[in-house]
């Protein structure tokens, strides 16, 4: 995302191509559209250079995913399902074993609370970074594989702009990593924008360490079980972070050091650090 233009281009479930961040980009530079999806995403990122089509597997992932079939595909995202311990096919719950046609907040939260448990520190890839130039332009970038045993054809906060990162000349950016699902439920902010939230809250006046504070708190108070952290960082350099769930980590670059500098987050806690003036400020979470 463009923070000077407010330009966006992402690309979600595409295969076989290496380099999703350079196919978003593409997208933005290169088309009127915002988001492309699936074979027709591949298919455009190939057309315009990229290499392709590219068996992205590992053997790391493989035999992760073989045990995980041979554990009878747990844990995984479905619920209200049956069979529960198999592979599927799954077919819906009768609805009269649901309560018997009731959706009560209770049941509905234990639902979101047990999806939340699928999500922890080494089981998603998601990397998000804002960069400040010497100009005083904002950019923003969020790239990830998604959460590891996802549903097939699951896309989720990452290249949804507004929802994983959000950059604005005028103000700052912001990026989030964990439960995507949960962030982007229209209840914790109204829309499906939570780093949207954090950078209209610090245009309001708030310091990013309590917007990104705020922004954490609207979704723990709901789901004490959700995993996930935001950074945030104003048009000044300021930066902080703030997670629930896990203890958090991101970087730092800027003129003023030699080498990047990784700052922790504690659940709860947040820390803040200022740069004045800054030139290519670079922030990263992972």
């Amino acid at each position: 995302m463009n923070g000077a233009t407010m330009e966006v281009g992402a690309v979600a479930a595409m295969r076989y191509v290496k380099d999703g961040i350079k196919a978003a980009r593409l997208v933005m530079q290169h088309t009127g559209h915002t988001l492309l999806v699936g074979e027709q995403a591949s298919a455009f990122a190939i057309s315009m250079g990229l290499p392709g089509p590219t068996n992205l597997s590992s053997s790391e992932s493989v035999q992760k995913w073989s045990k995980w079939k041979e554990n009878r595909c747990q844990p995984n995202f479905g619920k209200n399902i049956v069979p529960v311990d198999s592979c599927g096919p799954y077919h819906p719950k009768d609805i009269a074993e649901l309560g018997k046609g009731t959706c009560s907040s209770a049941n509905l939260m234990a639902a979101v609370e047990s999806r939340s448990s699928h999500i922890g520190l080494h089981n998603h890839d998601t990397i998000s970074m804002a960069v400040i130039d010497k100009e005083g332009h904002i950019a923003v970038g969020t790239s990830t594989n998604g959460a590891t045993y996802k549903i097939p054809g699951r896309v989720g906060d990452g290249p949804i702009a507004g929802s994983s990162s959000y950059a604005d000349d005028e103000v700052g950016a912001c990026g989030a990593t964990g439960d995507g699902d949960i962030m982007m439920l229209p209840s914790m902010n109204h829309l499906p924008d939570f780093s949207y939230q954090v950078v209209e809250s610090m245009r309001l006046g708030m310091e990013p360490k309590l917007a990104a504070q705020d922004a954490i708190k609207r979704i723990a108070r709901k789901f004490p079980d959700f995993v996930g952290a935001v950074f945030a960082i104003n048009k000044n350099g300021l930066h902080a972070g703030a997670c629930h769930g896990w203890t958090f980590q991101y970087s730092v670059r800027s003129p003023e050091r030699e080498d990047v500098e990784v700052f922790t987050v504690f659940p709860e806690i947040a820390t803040a650090c200022n740069y004045e003036k800054p030139n290519e400020l670079v922030v990263q979470y992972y």
